[in-house]
């Protein structure tokens, strides 16, 4: 068979395949530990609350099986404009639109903002995907220095200044990758910035409602004077990742541009999946499943902790999260993690290197580990082996 030579869209240059994705290949062999994943473990997913919940959908099925608008299942959009109040969101079901998980709110944003060459402030570090994204459009990701508390005010106004953006992207609860979350003080100033610029805030929480200590901050979005901020949540992480479930909520001009760009890929999220999560969500059990998933995480993330402390070399630094998914190493300024990971691997044991989270390149001595996906026993094992690999590189 004879091979043909085929033309790829230019914005495919450039673009490689999920890293995450990737390094989960290697890990597929039962006796690797992975830290490398940003899975909830299978053990939090409500079982036999769905199964019930799918035994007892009655006379609606028909209709849950048809088509349906692209806004999404009414009743679920309602109860999401009440939920988010605790976060100081105040929104109407209208300002609402279901998505097929968070991620795809990051990409109906640039879809309908940027242009290519157009440029997306950052954190740095920041998500990966999000990065990818980005990249997709053929616009340019630039990162801007903060600290803990998010991103610097100062830094921020020169970068607008300097870039003159279309987005701003932040994941300010409990980040991916570090684990670190906003100060209030620091979301109010970076929101009311953005609103004098004019440019649109895209802030991505996937984790917010998995906390196991401090207190709860406002969102950004409860900043939002004007009406730029649009507003990323999940049922991912606190109910099940397949169901593809997720949400946006913003202002209705933004609103509607994110809708006409939904319908031109799936015209609508999946309504059964919709159905359920709302039946679920408006039980009495989701307070106590809410409850029992954060005591589990919170009790890993002790232990992933407390299995650093012990095993780690003193040059290693890391996050200390309270809540989230992840915990943020970084070690000796010499050693390269994504050499690191292939000896780990050897060993039975993953990680996610930094590098993929920097705009730069930048990152190669630090790493993000999930912890809670894997067992208590699995913690102790995993970061034992991972200590050891990383001594012997020399830390």
């Amino acid at each position: 068979m004879s091979s043909v030579q085929l033309s790829y869209a230019r914005r495919m240059e450039g673009m490689s395949g999920n890293v995450i994705r990737e390094i989960l290949k290697l890990t597929q062999q039962p006796d690797v530990i992975s830290f490398a994943g940003g899975m909830p473990s299978p053990d939090s997913f409500p079982k036999a609350d769905i199964q019930r919940i799918l035994n007892d959908v009655g006379d609606e099925l028909i209709s849950l099986l048809q088509y349906a608008t692209t806004e999404g299942y009414p009743p679920l959009r309602e109860f999401i404009a009440q939920w988010v109040k605790d976060r100081g969101i105040e929104a109407t079901a209208d300002q609402v639109l279901m998505l097929a998980g968070s991620q795809q709110g990051i990409d109906l944003a640039c879809k309908a903002l940027l242009d290519p060459g157009d440029v997306v402030l950052v954190e740095r570090p920041t998500y990966l995907t999000a990065l990818q994204v980005i990249q997709m459009y053929q616009a340019r990701a630039v990162a801007v220095p903060g600290d803990a508390d998010g991103m610097d005010p100062d830094a921020l106004q020169e970068a607008i200044e300097t870039y003159r953006p279309k987005l701003i992207y932040l994941v300010p609860t409990f980040r991916n990758p570090s684990g670190e979350t906003w100060s209030r003080e620091r979301r109010q100033i970076v929101a009311e910035i953005a609103a004098s610029a004019g440019v649109v805030i895209v802030e991505d929480d996937p984790y917010g409602m998995l906390r196991y200590s401090g207190e709860p901050v406002a969102a950004v979005k409860a900043f939002d004077s004007a009406g730029c901020v649009i507003y990323l949540g999940s049922f991912s992480k606190i109910v099940s990742p397949g169901m593809r479930l997720g949400y946006a909520i913003a202002a209705p001009e933004l609103l509607r541009k994110l809708v006409v760009g939904k319908q031109t890929v799936d015209v609508h999220s999946n309504n059964l999946a919709q159905y359920v999560v709302n039946e679920f969500c408006r039980s009495p059990r989701f307070a106590e499943h809410l409850k029992s998933i954060r005591a589990v995480y919170g009790q890993k993330r002790d232990r992933m902790l407390q299995a650093l402390e012990t095993h780690f070399p003193e040059s290693a630094t890391w996050t200390r999260p309270d809540g989230g998914l992840f915990v943020w190493v970084t070690l000796a300024g010499h050693i390269q993690t994504s050499k690191l990971l292939e000896r780990a691997v050897e060993q039975k044991v993953a990680f996610i290197p930094g590098t993929p989270f920097f705009c730069d390149g930048s990152g190669e001595n630090a790493m993000r580990l999930n912890f809670s996906n894997a067992s208590f026993e699995q913690i102790d094992t995993g970061i034992a082996r991972l200590g050891r690999v990383i001594k012997e590189a020399g830390a």
